[in-house]
C-alpha cells in the first residue's frame, strides 16, 4: 500500500512543470515558445538566466528524489523502480501539459540519487566533464545515460539496472532531436548561452 500511494505521489509530483511556472514567474513568458520549446533546466537557464535555470534544476531534481527517498527499507527493487519510473514519465509526459513534458534528465537524477547514489555520483562526474569539454548538454545528458547502467553494475546496485538500462533507451529517445542536430552540426553549444535555439 506504501509503495503504491508513493507511486502515485512520483507521478503527481512529476506532472508538475516547475520550469513553466519559474519562467512565467521571473519572465513572463513560456518556455515552450522559445529557445528548444523545452520546460527543462536547460532551457529556463537560458532564456531566464543560470540562477533559474539552477533552481528549476534543483525542483525537478527533487520531484525524482522524495517518492524513491521516503519508500522503506523493506522496499522491493521492482517497486522501487516503478516508483522512480512513475517520476520520470509524470515530467515527460504531464498532464499539465498535454502530456508533453521535459527530456527528464534532472528527474532520472534525482531517482538515482536515491535509490543508486554512488553511481549516481560517478554517472554526475563523467556528465559534467563531458559538458564542460564540448559545451553540449545533450552529449553530457547522454553521457550520463550510458554511465548509468555502467555504475550500477560497478558499485553493486545489481538491483538497480533494469531501471537503468530503461532509463537509458529511454533518454536516448528523448534526445533523439539533439542526436540529429550533433549528427548534422546544427546543435547549438550551451556556451552562447541565452542565444541557443536548440539543445537538452
Amino acid at each position: 500500500m506504501i509503495a503504491f500511494l508513493l507511486f502515485l505521489m512520483a507521478f503527481g509530483l512529476g506532472m508538475v512543470p516547475f520550469g513553466l511556472y519559474v519562467a512565467r514567474f521571473v519572465k513572463g513568458i513560456d518556455p515552450r515558445d522559445a529557445g528548444s520549446r523545452n520546460v527543462g533546466a536547460t532551457n529556463v537557464a537560458r532564456l531566464c538566466g543560470t540562477p533559474w535555470g539552477v533552481l528549476t534544476l534543483a525542483l525537478d531534481l527533487f520531484k525524482g528524489f522524495l517518492p524513491c527517498v521516503l519508500a522503506p527499507a523493506d522496499t522491493g527493487w521492482i517497486a522501487l523502480s516503478l516508483i522512480g519510473l512513475a517520476a520520470i514519465m509524470g515530467h515527460a509526459y504531464s498532464p499539465l501539459l498535454n502530456f508533453r513534458g521535459g527530456k527528464a534528465v534532472a528527474t532520472t537524477v534525482g531517482v538515482f540519487l536515491a535509490l543508486a547514489p554512488g553511481a549516481l555520483i560517478l554517472s554526475a562526474i563523467c556528465c559534467l566533464l563531458v559538458i564542460w569539454l564540448s559545451g553540449y548538454v545533450s552529449v553530457g545528458s547522454l553521457t550520463l545515460a550510458l554511465a548509468l547502467p555502467v555504475f550500477c553494475l560497478l558499485t553493486g546496485n545489481v538491483s538497480m539496472i533494469p531501471l537503468a538500462a530503461g532509463v537509458m533507451l529511454f533518454l536516448f529517445w528523448r534526445h533523439r532531436e539533439n542526436i540529429l542536430r550533433l549528427n548534422k552540426g546544427q546543435e547549438m553549444p550551451w556556451r552562447k548561452g541565452k542565444k541557443c535555439e536548440a539543445g537538452a
